[in-house]
């Protein structure tokens, strides 16, 4: 694989995971605790990092919600 491939690779990996943990916030309320990491600048890039996946989160969801291939469960 080549140096380009493997970053897209990593890249795309890294925003599933943060797509992940904000899909496990929303639906359990834990969240990663940034306030623990010492350096603010890793906690801020921490924040930034995961604020990315919310977004993603939030996208993928208003395009469930306006699709036709999907459906609210009524067990919820």
């Amino acid at each position: 694989m080549t140096m380009i491939g493997k970053l897209v690779h990593y890249t795309l990996d890294a925003a599933l995971l943060s797509t992940v943990l904000a899909g496990v916030r929303r639906s359990s309320g834990f969240t990663v605790e940034t306030e623990k990491i010492s350096d603010s600048t890793l906690r801020g890039v921490a924040d930034k990092y995961l604020g990315f996946g919310e977004s993603i989160f939030d996208m993928i969801q208003g395009t469930v919600v306006n699709s036709d291939y999907f459906k609210r469960d009524s067990r919820r």
